[in-house]
């Protein structure tokens, strides 16, 4: 058992609730007791308060899948990482959804998005949700004697700097909001991208040091912070204007000389019930964690593996679940860099190639899945990914409702990857170091080590989707590399089109939530919207 998860259920109901999450000035909390009075009694409760920021990027609300911390939102349908997945991955080329719900369908079409979007409001809400909660412990903890003080606050301090970096990365601007703006009933002005990105770059920077080397699985530590860091230097050109891609190879190099990581011998522990158990474990910097009985989610991996399952095609037993949603499938834009054909997809030596579903010897039509994704709505066309699963790598699986799979959020072979692209672009290091990170990358894969003369960005793009596609990174990367907006890159059902099309470039920023510009006159609409 995950002792931040028996944190989280013992300390659940100790909320700093909002009474609006739209409003991202609302930020007096609303308690039994308050927070002083409660630590001021048990120095201890702590633990499970920063536990419980620590599950507001995978858990819905304290009281269980059922219930939500963002007032009005749906509670299966808003936890964060299911909307990272669904902002990041489905909005690309790697994934596509088939329910056709209003709002999900927008997003795996890329097409007719506006601010009404339900699946905007759900991750801008969860950003202040998590901020001012942040921000309420902070201050609390500025003038409370309780243990480690430096530490929880630093963690508490990174929590706050992922969410800001959400912000930054989706709809890129918002209301910066801190410990300092706590009572405050005067609508704050919109912070610019640029302004968001130099808080959270000096946030990650002071706290750094302030984390220890190691810490508790699935909590922050120096590593985790230099990851973020990392991240946000590597897409600084797209944030300001500025490349820091030297910046980004500086933090990449500290994580893989000092972090103490190294990669999992077999890839698909890192995606299995028991990653958090396994060897799979030294390679995960930082893990969203779930948990079948005590943190459960309909937002957490959940989401992932029962949406890519259906007992119409699939053997659910064999993935750990006990329900498939039949809703995810990937597309040849990911499954086609391994091979251009089902046969040739079988026959390739990499083991990323065979986490796709395709069926394609059985004799029944009705089991096999097609290559082709002619319409996205049918489930048969396209074919769903099971890098993902609820079995355990090592041992017997008992099947459960709720997923066990922790999601690495940051691993080190993302690391390796960065660390390469800023090479390539300029930023330092060396070609050699470069292409021997790349080549562990696709060796553990069985991939096959390539040369120096086939190391090129747009190679680092291709191998970024074989390694990372299904873990939140995708648009992220296609707009790093100028490959989103536009019609230079068309991959199946972008812009709503069967083979692709070109869409705006104002579709490079998500739009500001309808809701959250009428709760603060000060936000104004990104462009194109």
């Amino acid at each position: 058992m995950k002792n931040i998860k028996i944190n989280i259920l013992g300390f659940g109901l100790v909320l700093l609730l909002l009474s609006s999450c739209s409003n991202d000035l609302n930020t007096e909390p609303k308690t039994q007791i308050t927070l002083d009075q409660l630590l001021a009694k048990d120095p201890n409760a702590i633990e499970g308060l920063v536990s419980k920021m620590y599950g507001s990027f995978s858990l819905s609300g304290a009281g269980g899948p059922n219930t939500t911390d963002t007032p009005g939102d749906d509670a299966g349908e808003s936890p964060f990482l299911r909307g990272i997945v669904n902002l990041q991955d489905f909005t690309a080329d790697d994934m596509k959804n088939r329910w056709g719900d209003n709002g999900l369908d927008q997003l795996t079409t890329t097409s007719d998005w506006d601010a009404n979007n339900k699946f905007f409001r759900y991750l801008y809400n969860r950003v202040y949700y998590t901020v001012p909660q942040c921000n309420n412990l902070i201050s609390v903890m500025d003038n409370a004697d309780v243990p480690n003080k430096d530490q929880y606050k630093s963690e508490i301090r990174f929590l706050r700097s992922l969410a800001y970096y959400y912000l930054i990365d989706c709809f890129g601007k918002g209301v910066l909001v801190t410990e300092d703006d706590l009572g405050s009933s005067i609508p704050k002005e919109q912070s610019s991208r640029i302004e968001l990105f130099n808080f959270v770059e000096k946030e990650l920077i002071e706290i750094q040091d302030k984390l220890p080397q190691t810490n508790g699985y699935g909590r922050a530590n120096k590593a985790v912070a230099r990851m973020l860091l990392a991240k946000l230097y590597l897409n600084a050109e797209v944030y300001t204007g500025t490349a820091r891609y030297a910046d980004a190879l500086i933090y990449c190099k500290k994580i893989i000389d000092e972090g103490g990581y190294t990669l999992a011998p077999n890839f698909q522990s890192l995606f299995s019930a028991d990653n958090n158990q396994t060897v799979a474990k030294n390679e995960i910097i930082y893990a969203l964690i779930a948990d079948p009985l005590v943190s459960q989610s309909w937002g957490n991996t959940t989401y992932i593996i029962d949406g890519s399952l259906s007992s119409d095609t699939m053997t659910l037993i064999d993935y750990g679940a006990t329900a498939g949603w039949g809703g995810h499938r990937a597309t040849k834009a990911w499954y086609g860099l391994f091979g251009n054909s089902p046969a040739a997809l079988d026959a390739s030596s990499d083991d990323r190639a065979h986490l796709f579903w395709s069926n394609y010897l059985n004799p029944d039509a009705t089991k096999r899945h097609n290559f082709e994704m002619t319409d996205y709505k049918v489930w048969k066309d396209g074919y769903p990914s099971t890098k993902f699963r609820n079995s355990n790598f090592v041992g017997a699986t008992i099947p459960t409702q709720f997923a066990g799979t922790d999601f690495p959020l940051f691993r080190l072979a993302d690391v390796y990857l960065m660390y390469a692209e800023c090479v390539l672009r300029g930023g330092g290091g060396t070609n050699a170091l470069a292409l021997q990170y790349v080549n562990d990358v696709r060796n553990r894969s069985h991939a096959g080590s390539i040369s120096s003369s086939d190391l090129t960005l747009g190679f680092i793009l291709d191998e970024r989707a074989r390694e990372l596609n299904f873990e939140g990174h995708r648009r992220t990367d296609l707009i790093r590399f100028g490959k989103f907006a536009g019609g230079s890159y068309l991959w199946p059902w972008k812009g709503g089109v069967k083979d692709g099309t070109s869409i705006p470039d104002s579709y490079n920023l998500f739009p500001i939530p309808l809701k959250a510009m009428q709760a603060n006159p000060n936000l104004t609409q990104n462009p194109g919207y």
